[in-house]
């Protein structure tokens, strides 16, 4: 402590003193607070574009050079919303689009990730069922659309099944990637230890190729929201992509305005929960190692 009043005189030492705050923790409250504006930073310029893009709308608007039942006004856009959400019809259709995420992507990255552990784990599996796989994955997935009606009707079946196959082959790509690039004094390590096979795979194959998997795994839940919408768009009687259809059967664009926002705010959400769940898959990945 004396060295900390030779350095910075009596008076300074005493503010540091109260305010609990040691010459050591100093740098680092300015690293985090360095941080938190380059964040502030980055996120006013993302701003920008979507200013610039409203600004325009409303100039557009103001201006005439559309007429309003081609591009309504930002005051119909939101006064639409208002009123769907205060119906509940908004919340509705949303709610059973995200159902149909969810268990679309509950039943696709679950086969996706067996799939690729699978070809990834044994030779025999990947001779076998890889260039199989790679024919059937450049299908796109409206392509199956007619197929799945003909087995499965035309009610909730093809809907999840068309977006569980745009979820399994991100997955399964993915999954087997990681497991190929493991490298290979780990597995060494493993047989040194003698681990068992379940072993190796808790504490050498997942912890290495976590990486790659959640990847995939983010990959597949958009395609799953986008594939939802597509689906949604040509087939169904409900959903937030029904909600589209049915603005522009009624000829009110508000409506499918106010859809498209959702939609990408969702899709904006989904990605960020994602890249949150990240951060616990790092510490879990070193404790494992």
């Amino acid at each position: 402590m004396t060295s900390l009043v030779g350095k910075l005189g009596a008076p300074a030492a005493e503010e540091v003193a109260a305010s609990g705050v040691t010459p050591v923790a100093a740098p680092a409250l300015s690293a985090r607070a360095a941080v938190l504006a380059q964040g502030l930073t980055y996120g006013a310029l993302g701003l920008l574009a979507p200013l610039a893009l409203f600004a325009l709308w409303q100039h557009a608007v103001t201006q005439r050079w559309l007429a309003e039942q081609i591009l309504p006004p930002p005051t119909l856009v939101w006064q639409s919303f208002v009123e769907l959400s205060q119906s509940g019809e908004l919340q509705d259709n949303l709610f059973i689009s995200l159902s149909r995420v969810l268990w679309s992507f509950l039943i696709g990255g679950g086969a996706g990730l067996a799939l690729g552990a699978a070809i990834g784990l044994s030779r025999r599996v990947r001779a076998y069922v890889l260039p199989s796989f790679e024919v059937v994955a450049q299908f796109p997935v409206v392509g199956w659309i007619p197929l799945l009606i003909i087995f499965l009707g035309i009610d909730e079946g093809p809907k999840i099944a068309a977006i569980s196959l745009a979820v399994v082959v991100p997955v399964t790509v993915n999954t087997y990637k990681g497991i190929g690039n493991i490298p290979r004094p780990l597995l060494e390590v493993g047989k040194v230890y003698r681990f068992t096979l379940a072993q190796t795979l808790l504490r050498v194959v997942l912890p290495a190729a976590a990486p790659s998997v959640f990847n995939g795994l983010r990959q597949g839940l958009m395609q799953a929201w986008l594939t939802l919408v597509f689906v949604e768009l040509l087939a169904s009687s409900e959903g937030i992509g029904y909600l589209m259809v049915w603005g522009r059967q009624l000829l009110q664009l508000d409506l499918v305005v106010v859809a498209m926002i959702v939609i990408g705010a969702v899709g904006l959400a989904l990605d960020l929960g994602l890249r949150l769940a990240e951060a616990p898959l790092a510490r879990w990945r070193r404790a494992a190692f």
